[in-house]
């Protein structure tokens, strides 16, 4: 989806027709890029744009979440305790299930945006599911705090611009896939499409791994399109009860929290 900067109201207009088309085609969950109802601006006047949630945008994305029967994530800058966040919510058919806030901010969105610093994990249908953005993927540890609370799912929403969509698609394959592998987990990746007005532009990729880090979907980079994928607990279960492909169970995070310590001492 290419969002317009600064316009939610029109972005909520664009968000309907893919939601519905997703729907009527039998998606039960949708994911968004990274502030798609804001557009992705690292102006300092986010505040100015930024609302709480549950508020006017999250409770319109609510209701197309209860008129479609489906999960949608979507973002936007959130105000909250006189911060500015980056965040994604989870808006179901029954009320939004909670907020991810971005932790991991890149250079140029510090000093604008505050950093989040929870790791929440949300359920839907029978379904344990985490949410990262961005730049959030580049850090392992993220994935794997929310593999072993009990994610089966992460998905990574993106504004990542530069590159061609198949340059965004090979660069993320490099580290997503290893997300997916060692923890075991589907991950669902996505970008904007297009050229904004502010004159960043985004390449069209959209990726989906299995649980053994192998892309199960993908978009061949033309525009606005919904992306399709079939998130299969069989495929899930298949990996984790294989005792030499399910690898979380096998840490020790007692030697890692005694290197931890040495390290800190010799800080």
């Amino acid at each position: 989806m290419l969002s317009a900067i600064g316009n939610k109201t029109e972005n909520l207009s664009r968000m309907e027709p893919l939601v519905r088309k997703a729907a009527q085609g039998g998606a039960q969950a949708i994911c968004f890029p990274e502030l798609n109802i804001s557009g992705y601006s690292l102006k300092k006047n986010a505040a100015e744009i930024a609302e709480t949630i549950p508020g006017l945008s999250s409770e319109a994305v609510r209701q197309m979440a209860q008129k479609n029967e489906v999960l949608i994530l979507a973002g936007l800058p959130e105000k909250k305790d006189g911060k500015t966040f980056i965040s994604h919510f989870a808006a179901s058919p029954g009320g939004i299930l909670g907020v991810y806030r971005k932790i991991h901010l890149s250079t140029v969105e510090e000093g604008t945006f505050e950093a989040g610093e929870e790791c929440p994990i949300f359920r839907y249908g029978g379904t344990n599911f985490g949410i990262e953005l961005c730049f959030d993927g580049h850090f392992p540890e993220l994935s794997t705090i929310l593999a072993l609370k009990g994610a089966e799912v992460i998905f990574i929403p993106h504004a990542s611009p530069r590159e061609s969509a198949e340059e965004k698609r090979e660069r993320w394959l490099r580290y997503l896939s290893a997300r997916a592998y060692d923890n075991s987990v589907f991950v669902v990746a996505c970008n904007p499409a297009g050229k904004t007005e502010n004159g960043l532009a985004f390449p069209e990729a959209a990726v989906v791994l299995d649980p053994k880090g192998e892309v199960i979907a993908s978009n061949p980079g033309e525009g606005e399109e919904v992306v399709w994928a079939d998130l299969r607990k069989d495929s899930l279960l298949k990996v984790r009860e294989n005792l030499h492909g399910f690898f979380l169970n096998r840490r020790r995070p007692e030697i890692y929290r005694e290197q931890l310590k040495n390290w800190e001492k010799g800080k």
